[in-house]
C-alpha cells in the first residue's frame, strides 16, 4: 500500500508503482524542492482554473501562429506571382524581422530556464529521441552551408542588388544555430512556469519555420517549372539549368567575382536539406508545445538500444535498390539535359526512370504485406498511453501523404480520359497506381508499429513481484522458504516463453523496416534533387494546362517529398520497438 496525502492506490503491476504512485511521489518531491527555494506554481491536474488557463493560452498562441503563417504566405505568393510592388528583398526582409523576434525567444527561454530553479521538472521521454535530433543536427548544418554559399554568391552582386539579401543567408545562418543548440538540449522539456508566454513562443517558432519552408519551396518549385523567355518556347530547361538561366540572367551586373555560377549551383542541390530541417524543426517544436504544462511520467519510455548486427537481408538488398536508383536517376538526368529535341532519347531517359520506380514500389509494396502478416500474427499489446509525439507522427504521416495521392489520382485520370497512349503513358499509369497501393500498405504498418508496445524479453520461469504489494511477502516467504530464487517456478504476466516464434518474427520485422527504409530514401532523394517527370512527359500538361498542372505538382510534390523523409523517421522507430 502506497499512501500519502495526495493519492492512495494498492496496485499490482510488471515491477513497478502504478502510475498515480509515480505521480504523487514526484508531486511530493516537487512541493519539498519548491519549499526550499522560490515559491512555485503547482501543476493543475483537475481544477477549471487550470483548464480554462491551459485553453486560453492554446487560443492564444495558436492565433499567433496562423496569423504569422497568413501573412507569410501572402508574401511568398505575390513574391512568386512576381508582384511590382512585392520584390523578393520584401520578403527577406520579413524574414529577417520574424527570424530575429524567434530568435530573442529562444535565447531568452534558454537563459531562464538555465537560471530558474525548478522551470523543467518534467520531461516526456518520448518526445526528441536521439535519431531525430541528430537527423535535425545533420540538415542544420547542411543548411549553414548553403547559407555560407549563398553569401559568397550573393556579396558578388552587392553593387546592384539589396544589401538585405546578402543580409538574410547570415541572418538565418545564426537562427539555424540558435535553434538546433536549443532544440538539442530542450526538446523533452514539459514547462511548468509562464506557459501561456511559452506557449506563444513555441507557436511563434513554429510558424516562422513554416513561413521559411514555404519560402523555400516555393523558389525551388519556381525554378523545376517556370519557361525561360525564350524565341522558341517549345524547348524547355529541366531543373538545375534553368536555374542557372535564372540565377545568370536575373540582372545586368557582372558578379565581382570568378566564383558566383559555382556557389549559386552548389548551394541549389543544398535545398532539399533545408527544407527537410525547417520540418524536422517544426515537428519538434509542437511536441514541445503539446507538453506545456504537461505532468510527463520520465520512467514511462522504454529503453531502446539500435543493434545493426541484427538484421542482414534487409539492409543488403536495400543498399542494392539505393545503388541501383542512384545509378538510373544519373543517368535519367544526364540524358533529359543532354537531349534537348531529340524526342526519341528524351523518351528513353523518362522510360528508364518510371521501369525504376515501379520496381522500388513493387518490392517494398510486397515487404509491406509479408510485414503486415507478421502483425497479424504478434501477440504485443497496444500502447493505450496518450503520447503528443506519437499523436504527431500518424498525423504527419496521413496528412503529408496526401500530396502523393493528389498527384497520382490526378495522372490516373489523365492517362485514362486520353486513352493511354504509348508505352509512357501505360508506364506512368502504372507507377501512379502502384504508388497508391505501397502509400497505403506503407501507412499503415507504420501506424501499426508505433502503436505496438516494444518487445520485451522474457526468460523461462520469470516472477515479477510488487514490492508495493502485502501479497509479494507472501510470495517471498514461500520462496524463501522452499529455497527457490525469485526468478524460478511463474512466467512474467503469466504467459510462458516463446522466445523461438518471437525471435524470427522480430528478425521479420527487423529486415522489413530497414528494406523499407532504404527505399523511401530512394523515393525522397529523385524528387528532392530534381527528378520532374511530371514535366517531361506531357500528358498531364496537355490535359490540365500548364498552369493547373504545375500548380498541382508544385503544391503536392513537396507533400510527397517530406512524406518520404518521415517514413523514414517513422520506420526507424518502428525498427527500434521489434
Amino acid at each position: 500500500m502506497f499512501v500519502n496525502a495526495a493519492y492512495t492506490c494498492d496496485c499490482v503491476t510488471d515491477g513497478s508503482a502504478c502510475a498515480q504512485c509515480r505521480m504523487s511521489s514526484k508531486d511530493k518531491k516537487m512541493e519539498e524542492t519548491s519549499a526550499s527555494g522560490e515559491p512555485h506554481q503547482h501543476v493543475a491536474l483537475g481544477g477549471a482554473g487550470g483548464e480554462q488557463g491551459r485553453h486560453w493560452g492554446w487560443m492564444l498562441s495558436g492565433i499567433v501562429c496562423v496569423n504569422i503563417i497568413i501573412l507569410g504566405c501572402t508574401f511568398v505568393t505575390a513574391t512568386a506571382h512576381n508582384s511590382m510592388n512585392i520584390s523578393a528583398s520584401d520578403l527577406q526582409a520579413f524574414l529577417i524581422f520574424l527570424i530575429l523576434i524567434t530568435s530573442s525567444w529562444i535565447l531568452y527561454y534558454t537563459i531562464y530556464t538555465a537560471r530558474t530553479k525548478d522551470a523543467v521538472v518534467y520531461k516526456d521521454g518520448h518526445a526528441g529521441p536521439i535519431w531525430l535530433r541528430g537527423g535535425l543536427v545533420l540538415f542544420g548544418l547542411l543548411s549553414i552551408i548553403m547559407d555560407i554559399f549563398k553569401i559568397v554568391s550573393y556579396a558578388g552582386y552587392l553593387e546592384c542588388e539589396s544589401a538585405v539579401k546578402v543580409a538574410f543567408p547570415v541572418v538565418q545562418l545564426l537562427f539555424v544555430f540558435v535553434q538546433t543548440y536549443y532544440l538539442w538540449f530542450h526538446a523533452k522539456d514539459c514547462v511548468q512556469l509562464q506557459k501561456n508566454f511559452t506557449r506563444c513562443g513555441l507557436m511563434l517558432t513554429l510558424s516562422t519555420n513554416l513561413v521559411l519552408w514555404m519560402s523555400v519551396v516555393t523558389e525551388e518549385s519556381i525554378h523545376q517549372t517556370t519557361l525561360p523567355e525564350y524565341s522558341n518556347q517549345t524547348s524547355k530547361l529541366s531543373g538545375r539549368s534553368l536555374y542557372m538561366y535564372k540565377a545568370s540572367h536575373a540582372h545586368e551586373c557582372k558578379c565581382s567575382h570568378t566564383s558566383c555560377s559555382l556557389f549559386q549551383e552548389a548551394y541549389y542541390y543544398l535545398y532539399p536539406f533545408n527544407i527537410e530541417y525547417c520540418l524536422f524543426a517544426s515537428a519538434m517544436t509542437y511536441v514541445m508545445w503539446k507538453n506545456v504544462g504537461r505532468v510527463a511520467d520520465e520512467h514511462t519510455h522504454h529503453k531502446l538500444n539500435f543493434r545493426i548486427k541484427d538484421v542482414f537481408l534487409g539492409p543488403v538488398l536495400g543498399i542494392l535498390l539505393v545503388v541501383a536508383g542512384l545509378a538510373t536517376f544519373v543517368v535519367y538526368e544526364t540524358e533529359i539535359l543532354k537531349s534537348g529535341e531529340d524526342k526519341v532519347r528524351k523518351d528513353k531517359a523518362v522510360m528508364i526512370h518510371y521501369v525504376m520506380n515501379i520496381v522500388i514500389v513493387t518490392l517494398m509494396s510486397v515487404c509491406t504485406v509479408i510485414g503486415l502478416v507478421i502483425f497479424k500474427m504478434d501477440q504485443r499489446e497496444h500502447v493505450s498511453e496518450k503520447n503528443p509525439t506519437r499523436s504527431l507522427d500518424v498525423a504527419l504521416l496521413l496528412g503529408a501523404s496526401l500530396g502523393q495521392f493528389v498527384l497520382s489520382y490526378f495522372t490516373t485520370l489523365a492517362t485514362v480520359a486520353t486513352g493511354v497512349l504509348g508505352y509512357l503513358n501505360g508506364l506512368n499509369l502504372s507507377w501512379a497506381i502502384l504508388l497508391v497501393v505501397q502509400l497505403g500498405l506503407q501507412n499503415v504498418f507504420i501506424i501499426e508499429g508505433l502503436h505496438r508496445e516494444p518487445f520485451h524479453d522474457l526468460h523461462p520461469g520469470t516472477v515479477i513481484v510488487n514490492p508495493y504489494s502485502h501479497a509479494s511477502k507472501g510470495v517471498d516467504g514461500l520462496e524463501l522458504g522452499m529455497g527457490m530464487k525469485p526468478s524460478q517456478g511463474l512466467e512474467g504476466h503469466g504467459h510462458a516463453a516463446d522466445n523461438g516464434p518471437r525471435l524470427w518474427r522480430r528478425w521479420i520485422l527487423k529486415e522489413v523496416c530497414m528494406f523499407l527504409l532504404l527505399g523511401n530514401v530512394m523515393l525522397w532523394i529523385m524528387p528532392a534533387f530534381g527528378a520532374r517527370p511530371q514535366f517531361d512527359l506531357s500528358t498531364e500538361m496537355n490535359f490540365y494546362g500548364f498552369s493547373l498542372w504545375a500548380s498541382v505538382v508544385n503544391v503536392g510534390l513537396p507533400f510527397g517529398i517530406f512524406y518520404r523523409m518521415h517514413s523514414v523517421a517513422g520506420l526507424f522507430e518502428v525498427f527500434l520497438t521489434s
